[in-house]
């Protein structure tokens, strides 16, 4: 199997996940197993084994930009290193749908948030950090 044989596995997996997260959100078998669990450990598992094969005696490192630019220039690594945000992404994803639950933050607010955090991560749990705090998306409402 190449690495882009693989991609095409694991990100259309990580986009269902999502659509889950967005669409069904009260479904306990969502968060606490599909999102929660089952989808991030069988990504976790495609990840271990991209690196157990292939970052040892890789050129580059993590000391410096050109050496993470030349880890990520092995296409199987930059692929570790995808999959590594997917699973990352949804986990925050699926903690931010369980917490609003739990604060009765509207899911119309949240939905903003888990489209940001499934696109750029960090950007989309700091919308979720000001729309936890009032209940809404901040200039929206």
């Amino acid at each position: 199997m190449t690495a882009d044989q693989v991609f095409s596995i694991v990100n259309p997996l990580a986009l269902v996940s999502w659509g889950l997260l967005v669409v069904l959100p009260g479904r306990k078998w969502v968060t606490d197993v599909v999102t929660g669990l089952a989808v991030p450990a069988l990504l976790a598992i495609v990840y271990t084994a991209i690196i157990a094969v292939n970052f040892f005696g890789s050129p580059g490192g993590f000391s410096s930009l050109p050496d993470v630019a030349l880890l990520f220039s092995n296409q199987w690594l930059l692929l570790a290193g995808w999959t590594h945000y997917l699973v990352f992404d949804l986990l925050i994803g699926t903690w931010e749908v369980r917490d609003a639950q739990e604060r009765g933050v509207p899911h119309l607010a949240l939905v903003p948030c888990l489209i940001l955090t499934f696109l750029f991560g960090p950007a989309g749990w700091l919308l979720y950090q000001a729309v936890r705090k009032r209940g809404r998306v901040p200039f929206y409402g």
